[in-house]
């Protein structure tokens, strides 16, 4: 029986070892660049961080968090800046969220694959590399001017949720497609209906990479300032949105998606901008408390997800 030469070094014992060990080498190679990066990366993150608490140690007060902002550096604080973007970042999840991973759900499980839904998903892709100035430039068009909402929390909080929502669609497709087909296979088999399997095994299963979306795009929200200056945010606030919730009946109130707001990186840029090295420093402690919440949101996202897989496991 004759052998095709080019299938020679396939059936000799010696080549096919050196072809793996081969692959060995460029493998933990591949590891060792990539943890190389990482790490570089994180020595980054932690210099800048380093740098900016040292810069605002002096600011670190508890008068720093409870003061509005002044003309005057050593009184200036940020408790309209940190009230604001807590309450957008509200208002952005509780849109984007529920809509992203519907979306995704939809397309990932529901959807028929013909051309109409191809157009979506290159759409949905393409809007997630689309710079943030443009998701300002029609939220002043639509919900300031359109919708008459105005320059307010709710204006602000429905133009970064249109803004981090192809980043969530995205996130949770990738998760619920890594889902093994087995799981589907083997729930229809029990006589699972569609909805079954999803609501009961795919969503589980896919619970971890969802939450990373999800945080991944409020971290991107969290810092934009383009989106939110262009549709009127102040830089210059001395009061707070009403409170979300009363001493009456029905003990919650929505008036406060109407009030004008700032945010953390309007108020640093504010601080920036002026020459007095008081308000550089100012502007650095706010800047490490801004990495602060985002830092604390993906540690929480993490151990939900560890909750989420450990609840899976068992």
């Amino acid at each position: 029986m004759s052998v095709n030469p080019a299938m020679a070094p396939f059936l000799d014992p010696n080549s096919v070892k050196r072809g793996l060990s081969r692959r060995k080498v460029l493998d933990k190679v591949f590891v060792i660049i990539g943890l190389t990066v990482m790490l570089a990366c994180l020595a980054i993150l932690a210099v800048l961080f380093i740098d900016l608490i040292k810069d605002g140690s002096e600011r670190f007060t508890w008068d720093f968090f409870t003061n509005f902002a002044s003309r005057r550096a050593e009184r200036a604080g940020i408790l309209a800046a940190w009230v604001g973007t807590t309450l957008i970042m509200v208002v952005t999840a509780i849109c984007a969220v529920p809509v992203g991973v519907a979306a995704a759900i939809y397309l990932e499980e529901y959807a028929p694959k013909n051309w109409f839904t191809a157009i979506i998903e290159i759409n949905v892709t393409n809007l997630a590399g689309v710079p943030s100035i443009v998701y300002g430039l029609l939220a002043l068009g639509l919900f300031v001017y359109e919708f008459d909402l105005g320059q307010s929390i709710a204006a602000a909080g429905l133009t970064l949720a249109l803004l981090i929502l192809p980043i969530v669609i995205v996130a949770t497709r990738e998760s619920i497609r890594s889902v093994p087909k087995a799981i589907r296979e083997a729930a229809y088999g029990l006589g699972a209906t569609r909805w079954e399997v999803t609501k009961d095994h795919v969503l589980p299963y896919s619970t971890g990479g969802i939450l990373t979306g999800m945080i991944l795009g409020l971290s991107r929200a969290i810092g934009e300032t383009a989106p939110i200056i262009t549709i009127g945010a102040l830089s210059f606030i001395a009061f707070l949105p009403e409170s979300p919730f009363t001493s009456e009946f029905p003990f919650i109130s929505f008036g406060w998606l109407n009030d004008p707001f700032t945010a953390m990186p309007i108020q640093m840029f504010n601080w920036v901008s002026r020459p007095d090295p008081a308000f550089q420093a100012n502007a650095a402690a706010a800047g490490a408390i801004l990495l602060g919440m985002t830092l604390m949101m993906n540690a929480v996202a993490i151990w939900i997800r560890y909750r989420f897989r450990k609840k899976i496991n068992w």
